[in-house]
């Protein structure tokens, strides 16, 4: 640059040229950023596009999918459809065809049938009359079969009474045989589901035949039992009882009667006697109920036949007694742990001087004092009383095993004609000496005391023998006829092995084994007729003697479980039924008050 020029003012110059060239570019700059953004933007908007056309043409190539396969069905129906057409238009022609033959066809068929019923109107016609003498001959015979029916029925009633009589005239001992129902716990410890199944401890082995025959299945053999009365599983205890019902009107009639339920532990003879026990009252309650025992049923029935008769005329008496480890304990008194001995009255009658009956002055702790036994009621209120205080408990076999025989009497006091009553004489002072005075004599008084030691006192008064001055009158005592009705559980006999007991319980199960052994021995005894029966080798046998080998009508009741755990026991139960069956006591006694007595085979009265 030549010397002499400014040169500030062209660097000036220059510079400003170049902040201009430098804003411009910087617009420039803004201006392409703008432009840049604004097609970024557009870019932004043209991929929405692009995938709104993607996601459009996708459904619109599902539709064509779904367009195409729908007429690809269509076509495949349309063909199927052709062809069912072409089977239909092949069947219409041939169905044509049979139309065309069908009336020729027709007529030939009714030609044939008219043939037909020409020749079966002929056969008809000639069996005409054969039929209505068949007819006759039918209803005939229907009416001999019913005729026959009935008159089997009451030849069969008419043979069961017969054999009755015939026992009663012999003096056989009548035995029942009742099979229960599988339960539960004869299943042995093995599944429950597997109840009555064969091979098993539950295998059904005692099988009910008819009303006369029991049949056990064992391995070698089958055996048949034949009683005069065999229950099915299925039999309710109302049906038992009817069977039993008649002796009760004996019992009026001046019987005495016993009804004794024998098996072993588990084969229901409490059931049978009192109930279920899933009711601990055994249903006490005025309408029978379904599962009452032979006991209510028997009071029930007892108090109904005393309904009947001339009001005052019968009293009633009840007493519950257990023989528990061979000793006869009184349930009804206050201290039932008190044992008691069987006496032998002058006229070889069995009696318990010391046993509380009612009605009697007895305190039972404060629930029955005084409580006069008219009604079934009162009888069961004893009973469930007894009952608290019998021997209980639960063994492998039975949860309710009894461990006592238990012996619940009622007994009637029925009043005699007036003309068997002791006359009104006079007295004599009898010449007694002084060390005999002041002495007990036994008579018929129906009231009750305590002696000297507290014990009841059921037919003793006190009697003074001090020489009055003059000879008393003594009144005239309405004549009594005292009939008893015993009703008996038995407590079950058991093997030792399988209730599983020890202890005290190991001893109560061999009391009672050793006491259903010694009833045992005495049924066989009076079988054979042997010159001693061994009535006292048991206080059970001693206890019960009148009713066994006396003038009593004796019902035994067996009990038997169907499952096949228990075949030893059911055998032995169904083989002392069998024995009892052949024992023969001669005809049964009835009952007369002490002022009278039977002469030679008419029963006749002569007054003392």
């Amino acid at each position: 640059m030549p010397l002499g020029i400014d040169k500030s003012d062209f660097l000036q110059e220059k510079n400003k040229k170049l902040e201009r060239d430098l804003r411009t570019k910087d617009e420039r700059i803004v201006a392409l950023e703008t432009e840049n953004a604004m097609l970024y933007l557009k870019l932004a908007q043209m991929r929405s596009s692009l995938q709104c056309s993607r996601e459009e043409v996708s459904g619109l190539q599902s539709q064509y999918d779904s367009e195409t396969k729908f007429r690809q069905n269509v076509i495949e129906s349309a063909l199927k459809f052709k062809q069912e057409l072409e089977s239909i238009k092949r069947k219409l022609a041939a169905l044509q065809r049979v139309a065309v033959d069908l009336p020729i066809q027709f007529q030939n068929d009714i030609k044939h049938a008219n043939s037909v019923v020409q020749r079966h109107r002929h056969l008809f016609v000639s069996q005409t009359s054969s039929l209505s003498t068949m007819q006759e001959q039918l209803s005939q015979l229907q009416g001999s079969l019913q005729d026959i029916t009935e008159q089997h029925a009451k030849e069969k009633k008419r043979r069961q009474e017969l054999h009755n009589v015939l026992m009663e005239l012999r003096g056989n001992i009548r035995v029942h045989c009742r099979v229960r129902p599988l339960m539960d716990f004869d299943c042995g410890g093995e599944d429950t589901k597997m109840l009555g199944s064969s091979g098993t401890k539950s295998e059904v082995v005692v099988h009910y035949m008819d009303d006369e025959n029991v049949c056990v299945r064992t391995t070698k053999h089958n055996k048949v039992f034949e009683y005069e009365r065999v229950y099915s599983p299925d039999e309710s205890q109302e049906f038992v009882f009817d069977e039993v019902q008649p002796m009760m009107t004996s019992l009026l009639d001046g019987y005495n009667i016993c009804i004794m339920a024998y098996g072993q532990t588990g084969s229901g003879k409490t059931h049978t006697m009192l109930g279920s026990h899933k009711n601990e009252d055994y249903h006490l309650r005025m309408e029978p109920h379904k599962d009452e025992g032979v006991i209510p049923r028997a009071a029930r029935e007892l108090f109904r036949l005393i309904s009947e008769k001339p009001e005052g005329t019968i009293s009633v008496e009840v007493s519950v007694v257990e023989i528990y480890n061979n000793d006869i304990r009184d349930l009804l008194s206050g201290d039932p742990s008190a044992k008691h001995d069987v006496i032998t009255g002058a006229d070889g009658s069995l009696s318990i001087p010391t046993l509380t009956s009612s009605p009697r002055t007895i305190e039972l702790r404060k629930q029955l004092v005084q409580k006069k036994v008219d009604k079934i009621q009162d009888v069961m209120s004893f009973v469930q009383y007894g009952l608290r205080m019998r021997r209980e408990s639960a063994t492998m076999v039975h949860e309710h095993s009894s461990r006592s025989h238990l012996v619940v009497t009622l007994t009637v006091n029925s009043q005699a004609p007036n003309f068997l009553s002791k006359p009104a004489t006079p007295s004599p002072a009898p010449d007694v000496p002084e060390s005999f005075k002041h002495m007990l004599i036994q008579t018929q008084s129906p009231a009750g005391g305590r002696d000297r030691r507290g014990r009841s006192l059921s037919l003793m008064t006190t009697a003074s023998f001090e020489s009055p001055p003059q000879s008393p009158i003594v009144p005239s005592t309405p004549a009594v006829i005292r009939t008893k009705l015993q009703l008996v559980d038995l407590a079950g006999s058991e093997c030792v092995g399988m209730s599983g007991v020890t202890g005290v319980a190991l001893r109560e199960a061999s009391n009672i084994n050793k006491s259903l052994s010694a009833l045992a021995d005495v049924l066989g005894a009076l079988a054979e007729h042997r010159p001693h029966v061994p009535y006292r080798n048991s206080r059970l046998t001693h206890f019960l003697q009148d009713s066994i080998g006396g003038d009593a009508k004796l019902l035994v009741l067996l009990c038997v479980a169907p499952a096949q755990r228990y075949i030893t026991e059911t055998t032995q139960c169904l083989g002392f039924g069998q024995r009892a069956r052949q024992v023969q006591r001669g005809p049964t006694k009835r009952r007369l008050p002490s002022s009278a007595e039977k002469v030679g085979g008419f029963g006749k009265a002569s007054f003392r």
